[in-house]
């Protein structure tokens, strides 16, 4: 493997240029030179894959500038001698075929060595691009004139807050900086973006004294030594998807993290690349890593989920306490009410991490329905209830709910009680759209900020109730098997009970999966339902199985019975809160109200269910679309209003 390329200092290129390095270090005026006068070539490449050791360029694409204008390009394809993998192929649209006639790797390295000499080199992610030009002209034995580079990953990260760039991929800030050219995973397009993103950092810190690269060196963090030395640390891990658990020096557990790539990603801590100070503190204790193998990415976040949950490490900031939020409860009173809770019944709605959130989305539910919000305690005998109104003398402000010039008997009471619990367990939308009828009245009142503080209540409610909906519908199902194509064209595979991953596996390409699904079937987790809504789960795992089974794609093998949504599902209504959203975040100046999305409740993302019978899977497409469906299109609802079978266990299987 290539050595990782680290930023270096103005003082380390001086060191560098005495011993005989590039061009550019060599001149004592480079790290004085201001910035507009530097020459920049920002390159990209297209590969097989992300080893330089095994895999191989099969396109380079580079942009020469200098004072904010393009003084050249470079761009061709490079015959990599190999076969292209199919998700490369599906990923960059390079084929063998297009890369059949072009020129190898030994001659278009000199001409880019030519056409970048004497400039500072610019990637996103420049450890990976340096890393593959350096490691083809050490192996042909080529003069490798580049001792330095600029990396935009870790200039983005130095520049932007994690609020304002909470990733900081190429598309992310492309989409960010609003780019003329928008980055598709070929070399050059990607390089011509690179280049507007560069000048917009630059721009960001033009005004913190940086002037020249010296400077920029200087303001951009350095690698640790300490850190760099720790590598070894990762040399026992395997490329593969799974857990990385971080040990210190009593053996205890520092951090717990995932990737799809267990090598790849530890050896990026010892990098020193990461913004974060409690990261760089974790990994300068670290003693051991071990790691759990998994056999995709869905069992490695589910057994991340569960090792923090055990192990609680004092660096990980989430997840320590996935059991832990405020559940909105009714009662058992003669005259319920909604109260905040800790422990769930089955018709409870959260959890929420907020208490204050909480206690807003009940009162928002307490008066659209008319229940008491008093706390008076009345006898089980009681035979009314009886809060008085403003104007006979009640409180003014945050009076009770159920206030009413007389007194309120039982019959009176019960049926917003069941109203409650209806829009709580998605059986009506009623009260959500009176909710928002409410929105209308306060808007045409023009008391437009009280308006804009009721739209983010109600945009908060239907979000909990959504949420809650949603993985109750999975967490009732007793054992659902869901298969997934991977890159690879085989499965990836899922048994699912009551919320909870039971047992994970793939069938790799040519292998039959049914016999696969059986095995992982008879020797899944056994699981007990509690009570709750979630039956006992986590929410945070139920969530993350959720998305995954809702991911195009993916489709039923076998369910022990129906899954679905109620068809007066919160669901139906998320457009209208993600509307809602946008409004509040871009600050509320224009006059606009979200109008309500009248469709119906959706169904996941599966085409056809299966029954517990006999069957087959079919062989997986050769290239799947990546396109996320809409979650709120038209789908089957129920006259009535009671729940709609969205997806049953009654159909046959796929043929193979």
């Amino acid at each position: 493997m290539v050595g990782d390329p680290v930023q270096l200092s103005f003082a380390d290129l001086m060191t560098a240029a005495g011993r005989g390095g590039d061009d550019v270090a060599a001149d004592p005026t480079f790290g004085e030179e201001s910035l507009f006068d530097t020459t920049f070539v920002v390159v990209d490449l297209e590969t097989t894959g992300g080893d330089p050791a095994r895999d191989a360029i099969t396109e380079i694409g580079a942009v020469k500038v200098r004072g904010g204008e393009v003084i050249g390009e470079f761009a061709t394809l490079v015959d990599p001698e190999r076969s292209i993998p199919p998700k490369i192929v599906a990923l960059t649209g390079i084929t063998e075929a297009m890369v059949y006639d072009a020129p190898r790797i030994p001659e278009v390295l000199s001409s880019f060595i030519e056409f970048a000499r004497g400039c500072l080199l610019v990637a996103h992610n420049a450890r990976f691009d340096t890393g593959f030009l350096r490691h083809n002209a050490t192996r042909l034995g080529r003069e490798w004139p580049f001792v330095t580079s600029l990396c935009t990953v870790r200039l983005a990260r130095r520049v932007l807050t994690r609020d304002e760039a909470p990733t900081v991929g190429l598309g992310a800030l492309a989409e960010l900086f609003d780019v003329s050219v928008r980055p598709t995973h070929r070399a050059l397009d990607d390089a011509r973006a690179t280049v507007e993103v560069l000048h917009h950092l630059l721009e960001r810190i033009g005004n913190q004294g940086v002037r020249t690269y010296g400077d920029l060196t200087a303001y951009l963090p350095r690698g640790n030594p300490r850190l760099r030395a720790k590598r070894h640390l990762a040399d026992a891990l395997p490329a593969r998807p799974g857990v990385y658990l971080f040990r210190g020096p009593s053996d205890e557990v520092l951090y717990v993290g995932t990737a799809t790539d267990l090598r790849r990603r530890v050896m990026s801590y010892f990098t020193g690349s990461d913004p974060r100070a409690r990261i760089g503190e974790m990994v300068s204790l670290a003693t051991r890593v071990d790691h759990v193998e998994c056999a995709h990415a869905l069992e490695a976040g589910v057994r991340e989920l569960r090792l923090i949950a055990a192990h609680t490490p004092a660096y990980n900031r989430r997840s320590t306490q996935p059991h832990r939020g405020w559940w909105i409860t009714l009662t058992a009173e003669r005259f319920p009410r909604l109260q905040i809770s800790r422990t769930a019944t089955d018709d409870a709605v959260g959890p929420i991490p907020n208490r204050t959130r909480a206690s807003e989305i009940a009162d928002l539910m307490s008066r659209a329905s008319g229940l008491r919000t008093c706390r008076t305690r009345l006898p089980a005998s009681a035979g009314h209830h009886w809060c008085r109104t403003a104007a006979d003398g009640g409180d003014l402000i945050g009076g009770c709910a159920a206030a009413s010039e007389g007194p309120l008997t039982l019959p009176d009471y019960l049926p917003r009680v069941q109203a409650t619990h209806d829009l709580m367990t998605g059986r009506t939308v009623a009260l959500l759209d009176s909710m928002v009828a409410e929105l209308d009245r306060l808007t045409d009142a023009q008391m437009f900020e009280t308006a804009a503080r009721h739209r983010d209540r109600v945009a908060a409610t239907i979000e909990v109730l959504a949420r809650t909906q949603r993985l109750a519908s999975l967490c009732r199902v007793a054992e659902i098997v869901v298969a997934r194509p991977d890159d690879a064209r085989g499965w990836e595979l899922a048994v699912i009970r009551h919320g909870r991953l039971a047992s994970a596996g793939i069938a790799r390409r040519g292998v039959a999966p049914m016999p696969v699904i059986d095995v992982l079937t008879a020797s899944a987790e056994t699981v007990i339902p509690a009570d709750g809504p979630l039956t006992g789960a986590s929410p945070e795992e139920a969530a993350l199985l959720y998305r995954w089974i809702s991911e195009p794609g993916a489709r039923i093998v076998t369910t022990s019975e129906p899954l679905w949504l109620p068809a007066g599902s919160a669901q139906g209504r998320t457009r209208w809160a993600a509307c809602a959203r946008h409004a509040a975040e871009s600050g509320g100046r224009r006059r606009s109200r979200p109008v309500p999305a009248r469709t119906p409740v959706p169904a996941p993302p599966v085409r056809r269910t299966a029954s517990p019978t006999s069957g087959a899977i079919p062989a997986p497409p050769a290239r799947r679309s990546r396109t996320p469906m809409d979650p709120n299109t038209d789908g089957p609802r129920s006259t009535d209003g009671s729940p709609e079978m969205l997806m049953g266990g009654n159909s046959d299987r796929p043929e193979h």
